[in-house]
């Protein structure tokens, strides 16, 4: 009887990111990726989240490898903090090691990670692991999926892919790859679900660079777009459209500039040196020459989209005639911050273009016509759906049962469960802690989802925003001032109790006749200093109809 495979899913499994997942043969243990996710509205202070590793942790000595498969943050947002902890080997491609490393020399590992480089298209030996990399389309170059073969069977990982016809790097997913896997006999699939609810397929990355160009061609001033800063290839879409229009092109926001500088370096990014100008030099240029790739678009109070829709960023301000281009989807659960901060950037008088009104974005991840394919190519014995809420997992077994395979093969799970793969069988084994491990101020807080332990020290200074609407005629209020704060209160309850005093401390300012929004802010610190003993960052914007 040959010994059991052990497939422990520590992030991503009945959730939207902090992808971890363990793979577990004759007490040999290889890692793939180490994710992040974003924190939910209610968890104030919380920076974001990583995934609950103590199994590995108490278990180190036993990881052979740590394989990243790409360099978004939902796979690499935690590796600075893996590695403390299990200080295995990283393998990973170009692109996403350089991405891992800038990642490290931020968080002061500068040279202390172990970084092995490799292709798609070879073969590694990791510990009894066998592990085959091929390559896969996705909203970044160099991701990659994997085969994983040890005596137990054979296992495919796709990571995060899509099956794009026209990639703007002309690299499409391996097909041949995944045939032959599927001619060898795949024991078990493990595939990307995010999109299992999308019926068709995924649209080429293609399709942005002329919403780009049409954006940027339009505009009247300076266009800010704001995307994540390890999205590598649509950095390189909108220089395209910076050049096209004989726009000078500047980076705000230090993961963006660190990782340009790497990609360039690296080849990943072809901008002629004279198209990229620093940011302060770009100020001064005239608005219509200028184009500002900053972070962001998730609405981050602390990024620089955040502080520009507050009035607070330190480095400058938006333009009446400046356009704001919020290049991404909202993140599941970050709605709400989205929304909240295109409407302070409509308050300050821009124009905001996001993926509702533009092509300005597309998705990287499979819809269901291609998770079909992908089913149909690799022709798996067993399933097991990844990456994704579990009305995700659901719906991509429900994908599976349609392309023909039996239910009693499919295991749509959440983290923690462990899955034991023995003389071609699958059963579903006890279940570990997976939860929630969360991250504030770069310490470990709490691995507990339910509740945030009260901090000694504030996490951050927090963020006030006012907003306010006046009778331009007759200068009174329209309605109660709205009054947007995060990060200031140990509770919400506490948070909503100042948030009411200062709604009533503003409305009585402006009876009174203060209507200068320096002034405004000026009391407002105050007031909120004398309850808290914090200094907070203040915006107070007046809109006037």
């Amino acid at each position: 009887m040959k010994k059991k495979l052990k497939i422990i899913p520590l992030g991503g499994f009945g959730e939207v990111g902090k992808n971890m997942l363990a793979y577990e043969y004759n007490h040999q243990i290889l890692v793939v990726d180490a994710g992040l996710m974003f924190p939910e509205n209610e968890m104030t202070g919380v920076d974001y989240i990583i995934p609950d590793f103590e199994y590995l942790k108490k278990k180190s000595d036993k990881v052979v490898g740590i394989v990243i498969t790409h360099g978004h943050e939902d796979h690499i947002g935690a590796i600075q903090h893996l590695l403390k902890a299990v200080p295995a080997p990283v393998y990973g491609t170009a692109l996403t090691l350089g991405l891992v490393e800038v990642k490290l020399n931020r968080a002061g590992m500068a040279g202390k990670a172990d970084l092995r480089t490799v292709k798609a298209g070879e073969a590694l030996q990791i510990g009894p692991f066998k592990v085959e990399f091929f390559h896969v389309c996705h909203s970044i170059p160099d991701s990659v999926g994997l085969g994983i073969t040890c005596p137990a069977g054979l296992v495919v990982h796709t990571g995060d892919y899509k099956f794009d016809q026209t990639p703007v790097d002309n690299w499409q997913t391996d097909f041949a790859k995944l045939t032959e896997f599927s001619s060898r006999g795949v024991d078990i699939l493990l595939a990307d679900s995010t999109n299992a609810e999308t019926p068709g397929w995924t649209p080429s990355e293609r399709i942005i660079g002329p919403a780009f160009d049409a954006v940027i061609r339009d505009a009247p001033g300076r266009v800010i777009i704001a995307t994540f800063a390890s999205l590598i290839s649509r950095i390189q879409q909108v220089a395209d459209a910076a050049m096209h229009h004989r726009r000078k092109l500047a980076f705000a926001g230090t993961s963006m500039v660190d990782n340009v500088k790497m990609a360039r370096k690296l080849g990943y990014l072809n901008i002629p040196e004279e198209v990229i100008v620093p940011l302060e030099n770009a100020l001064n240029l005239p608005a219509r020459d200028v184009l500002i790739m900053c972070t962001g678009s998730q609405g981050e109070p602390t990024s620089i989209i955040g502080r520009l829709s507050a009035g607070n960023n330190r480095l400058f301000d938006l333009l009446p005639d400046d356009t704001v281009v919020l290049s991404s989807h909202p993140i599941p659960g970050n709605e709400q911050e989205v929304g909240r901060a295109i409407n302070r950037l409509l308050r300050r008088g821009v124009n905001v273009i996001y993926d509702r009104l533009a092509q300005v974005h597309v998705s990287g991840h499979a819809s269901q016509e291609e998770q079909k394919m992908m089913l149909s190519l690799v022709r798996p014995k067993n399933f097991i759906p990844m990456h994704g809420e579990l009305r995700m997992l659901k719906r991509h077994a429900w994908l599976a049962e349609q392309v023909g395979m039996a239910k009693e093969n499919i295991f749509a799970l959440e983290n923690g469960y462990i899955i034991e793969l023995q003389d071609g069988k699958v059963r579903v084994g006890e279940r570990i802690p997976g939860g929630y491990v969360m991250i504030e101020t770069s310490k470990i807080a709490e691995n507990v989802p339910s509740s945030l332990r009260k901090r000694e020290q504030p996490a951050l200074p927090g963020t006030f925003v006012v907003n306010l609407s006046m009778d331009k005629r007759t200068n009174r209020l329209l309605g109660k001032p709205e009054v947007i704060a995060r990060n200031i209160a140990e509770s919400s309850r506490d948070e909503s109790e100042l948030v009411g005093a200062v709604e009533n401390r503003v409305t009585e300012l402006v009876r009174r006749g203060v209507r200068v929004e320096r002034d405004i802010r000026d009391v407002v610190c105050t007031f909120v200093f004398k309850q808290t003993k914090r200094r907070p960052v203040v915006s107070v914007n007046i809109t006037k109809a």
